[in-house]
C-alpha cells in the first residue's frame, strides 16, 4: 500500500477523554470548534492560514462575540477534520488509501486551496492520487470502497469516476503484462477455472484471465455495477470471465440459506439480484456463458426476494437457453408451473429457429433436444408435487423427436402411478397414452409386461411388440411400425402367442414345473392375459411344444366348463 507523509513537526494533539482534544502549545487556545460529538481547542492563526472557510467561520463567530464554532456537516467527521487541522499546524500526518478520500472531501469543505496558501492540502492530495493511488490496483479498489460513505462529496470531486477508470483500465490490460499484486485464493476446477495460457509455452505462474474478480467482488453492488458496466461495454473482455465475476459476486454476498433471503436484508438482496441480471451477457443458445445451475439458483432467489417481473422473465429466457445443461436437482428447487414456463420457452425458441437448417443441425447434432427430453422425463419421475394434469401437460411439451426411446417416460409414469394409487382406469389410460410401447427397450418391456399397475391393454401392446421384435424378420419390423394388435387376425395372434411362449422358455432357461408346460414359463399375469385374448391358443402352443420336444407325457385334460369360462372373458 502506498502512503504519503506531510509535515515535519511532532504531533502535539492530546485528548482529554473521548470527546475533547487540544493542541499543546505555549499559547492558550483561542478558538473552540465542535465537530460532531468531539470538541477541539485550537488556535486561530494556523487554521486561518490554510483554510478560507475557517476564515469566514471565525469572522462570523467574532461578530457574535464568541470563540466557539460548530460544524455539523463535515465530510469524514472529526477524524478527517483532525488530520486537516494537524496539517495546518505543520504536524506530521500520513495519508493512505483508507483515509485519503475522507481527507480530500474535508479539505474541499474547509477550502484548503492554493488561494489560501501555496502547496496547500488539496494540491498535495491530488498529486498523491495521480502519482500513487490510481497507479496501484489494490489502492484504487480500497479508495473506491471508501467513496460510498462520502457521497455526494466523493462523486462531485470525481473521486468515484477516477477510481472506476483506474480499476477498469487495469482489468482490461493484457494479463501477461500485469506486475501488481492481486488476490486469487479461489479453488476452481473444471469449467469454472478460467485460465489464459501463453501460446508458445506454458508457465507455472501464468496469470489467470479472471485474476481481478475476487478483488472487484469486494465492492458494494452499485460500485461493482459501474465497474462491470465499463468493462462489459468495452467489448474487450471475454463474456465467460464476466459471467464468472457475476457468479462469484452472488456467492460472495448472498446468504447460502434461502430462508435468510427474505429477512431484514431483502431489499438489498433484491437490488443485488436485479443488478446481476442486468449485467448478464446476452447471447444465443449456443453461446450462453453462465451455467444453467447458476441461472436456476438466481431465478429462485429472484422469486424469493420479489424481484421485478421483467427480471424473472429475463432469467427464464436465459435458463431456457441453457436448459440442456441443467440437472434434475437444479429443476427440483422450482415449482412445477415455473418449470413448465421454462420448457415452454425452450420449445418456443426451438420452433423459432427451426427454419434455420444450419442451427437446427447444430442443435440436433449436439443432442440439445435429446438432453432436454431426458431431463424432463427424469424430472417427471422425481418431482413429488405433480398432479395428473401437470404431469401430462409437461410431458406433452416434449416433441417425439426428443424421445427416440421411451424408457425414461415409462419409469416416470410407473412412479407416478405407484405414488397415486387413487387413479381411475380412465386416468391410467390417459397417462399411459403418453408413451409409445414400440419405443421401449427390451429391459423396459420386460418390466412393463409384469407390471400390475399398467392397464391390461398396455400390457397386451407390450407383449405384442416384444413378439414382433423377437422374430427378427423384415416383415415383422414393417408390421411393428404400421399395425396394432387389434388389426391382427385370430390365427396370427395364436401363432405369435405360441412364439412368445417358446421365446419365454428359451430366455428364462428354466424347466417347467409341469411336464411340457410352456405357458408356465411366462409371468402369471402375462399368461392370464394371453389366455383371455387367445383362448386355447396357449394350450395348443404348449401341446405343440411338447410334441416337438418328444415328451411322453400329456398335459392334464381341461374341462369344457373351464374352456367356456375363458371364452366368456376373452377380448374380441
Amino acid at each position: 500500500m502506498k502512503f504519503m507523509k506531510l509535515g515535519s513537526k511532532p504531533d502535539t494533539f492530546q485528548s482529554d477523554g473521548k470527546f475533547v482534544k487540544y493542541a499543546v502549545s505555549d499559547l492558550d487556545s483561542d478558538v473552540t470548534i465542535h465537530v460532531g460529538e468531539v470538541t477541539f481547542h485550537l488556535h486561530k492563526f494556523p487554521l486561518l492560514s490554510k483554510s478560507n472557510r475557517m476564515q469566514r467561520l471565525v469572522f462570523e463567530a467574532s461578530e457574535e462575540e464568541t470563540n466557539e464554532i460548530t460544524i455539523l456537516d463535515m465530510p469524514g467527521g472529526h477524524k478527517a477534520f483532525e488530520i486537516c487541522a494537524k496539517f495546518c499546524y505543520g504536524m506530521t500526518v500520513t495519508l493512505n488509501a483508507y483515509n485519503i478520500t475522507a481527507v480530500r472531501c474535508a479539505a474541499e469543505y474547509l477550502e484548503m486551496t492554493e488561494d489560501a496558501d501555496r502547496g496547500n492540502l488539496i494540491y498535495k492530495i491530488e498529486v498523491f492520487l495521480n502519482s500513487g493511488i490510481f497507479r496501484s490496483w489494490k489502492d484504487s479498489i480500497i479508495v473506491l470502497q471508501t467513496t460510498r460513505s462520502l457521497l455526494p462529496w466523493s462523486e462531485d470531486l470525481k473521486l468515484v469516476g477516477r477510481c472506476i477508470d483506474s480499476v477498469s483500465a487495469k482489468i482490461l490490460v493484457n494479463p501477461e503484462t500485469i506486475t501488481w499484486s492481486y488476490t486469487h485464493n479461489r479453488k476452481l476446477s473444471g469449467p469454472d477455472k478460467i485460465v489464459e495460457y501463453h501460446r508458445e509455452k506454458r508457465e507455472e505462474n501464468v496469470i489467470p484471465k479472471d485474476w481481478w474478480v475476487e478483488d472487484v467482488c469486494e465492492l458494494e453492488i452499485d460500485m461493482f455495477k459501474r465497474v462491470m458496466s465499463v468493462v462489459k461495454s468495452s467489448g474487450r473482455m471475454n463474456n465467460g470471465v464476466i459471467a464468472e465475476a457475476l457468479r462469484y459476486y452472488v456467492a460472495r454476498w448472498l446468504p447460502e440459506s434461502m430462508e435468510y433471503l427474505t429477512e431484514a436484508a431483502a431489499s438489498s438482496n433484491k437490488h443485488l439480484v436485479e443488478t446481476v441480471v442486468f449485467l448478464l451477457p446476452r447471447v444465443n443458445r449456443a453461446m450462453s456463458y453462465s451455467s444453467c445451475s447458476f441461472l436456476l439458483k438466481l431465478l429462485k432467489v429472484s422469486i424469493l426476494v420479489g424481484a421485478d417481473e421483467t427480471v424473472q422473465e429475463d432469467l427464464v429466457e436465459n435458463v431456457s437457453l441453457k436448459l440442456h445443461e441443467a440437472s434434475v436437482k437444479d429443476l427440483l428447487i422450482h415449482e412445477v408451473g415455473l418449470v413448465h414456463r421454462i420448457v415452454d420457452q425452450f420449445m418456443a425458441d426451438e420452433k423459432r429457429v427451426s427454419e434455420d437448417d444450419r442451427y437446427k443441425e447444430f442443435v440436433l447434432g449436439n443432442g440439445i433436444l435429446l438432453s432436454v427430453g431426458r431431463l424432463i422425463d427424469a424430472y417427471l419421475k422425481h418431482c413429488s408435487d405433480l398432479t395428473l394434469s401437470s404431469f401430462i401437460e409437461l410431458s406433452e411439451l416434449i416433441p417425439e423427436s426428443a424421445r427416440p426411446i421411451h424408457d425414461g417416460l415409462y419409469k416416470a409414469i410407473d412412479t407416478f402411478m405407484k405414488e397415486h394409487t387413487e387413479l381411475t382406469k380412465s386416468e391410467k389410460k390417459r397417462l399411459c397414452g403418453l408413451m409409445d410401447v414400440r419405443k421401449l427397450t427390451g429391459e423396459a418391456s420386460t418390466h412393463a409386461a409384469q407390471n400390475e399397475r399398467l392397464p391390461l391393454r398396455v400390457v397386451v401392446q407390450v407383449l405384442y411388440f416384444e413378439q414382433l421384435r423377437a422374430n427378427h424378420s423384415p416383415v415383422a419390423s414393417v408390421a411393428a411400425s404400421s399395425h396394432s394388435p387389434v388389426e391382427k387376425t385370430e390365427e396370427s395372434k395364436g401363432e405369435e402367442a405360441t412364439k412368445k411362449v417358446e421365446l419365454s422358455k428359451k430366455s428364462r432357461g428354466s424347466k417347467s414345473t409341469r411336464s411340457g408346460g410352456g405357458a408356465q414359463l411366462m409371468p402369471s399375469r402375462s399368461r392370464r392375459i394371453f389366455e383371455k385374448i387367445w383362448p386355447g391358443k396357449v394350450e395348443s402352443s404348449n401341446k405343440s411344444s411338447e410334441v416337438s420336444s418328444g415328451s411322453s407325457q400329456s398335459p392334464p385334460a381341461k374341462s369344457s366348463s373351464s374352456s367356456s369360462r375363458r371364452r366368456r372373458h376373452s377380448i374380441s
